[in-house]
C-alpha cells in the first residue's frame, strides 16, 4: 500500500505549483518534465495512471468526461484532482491539504475538486 499519492500536473498548471508542493516534500512530476507537452487529455491521464500518479488539472469538463468514460468501461486511474484557476499558492495549499489528508488508495479512481 502506497501511503502518499504522487502527483502529475497537467500542462495548464503553473510550474510554481509543483515547486511549492515539492517544498512541502510532495512527489510531483510536471508535463514538461515527463516530455508530455502537447499530448491529448486521454494520453495525459493514461500516462499519469501508468506512473501511478493522480493528475492535477484546471480542465474540469474534459476530465469529468474521461472519469465517466473510465468508470463506464471498467478502467481505473490513479485519481483526478480538479482545481479552479486561482493563484499558484492557493492551488498548492488546497492540493497539499488533499494529498496530506487522503492516502493514495483513497485518491485512486476518484474525481476530486479542490
Amino acid at each position: 500500500m502506497k501511503i502518499f499519492a504522487s502527483l502529475y500536473t497537467d500542462e495548464d498548471i503553473a510550474h510554481l505549483v509543483a515547486t511549492i508542493l515539492r517544498a512541502r516534500s510532495l512527489d510531483v512530476l510536471t508535463t514538461i518534465e515527463a516530455e508530455m507537452t502537447g499530448y491529448s487529455d486521454e494520453q495525459q491521464l493514461a500516462f499519469a495512471t501508468s506512473e501511478e500518479r493522480c493528475i492535477l488539472t484546471h480542465n474540469r469538463v474534459d476530465y469529468e468526461r474521461l472519469h465517466l468514460s473510465y468508470i463506464q468501461t471498467g478502467q481505473q486511474h490513479s485519481g483526478i484532482i480538479v482545481t479552479p484557476q486561482n493563484n499558484a499558492y492557493d492551488i498548492a495549499q488546497r492540493v497539499g491539504i488533499i494529498l496530506n489528508t487522503l492516502t493514495a488508495d483513497e485518491v485512486f479512481n476518484q474525481l476530486l475538486y479542490v
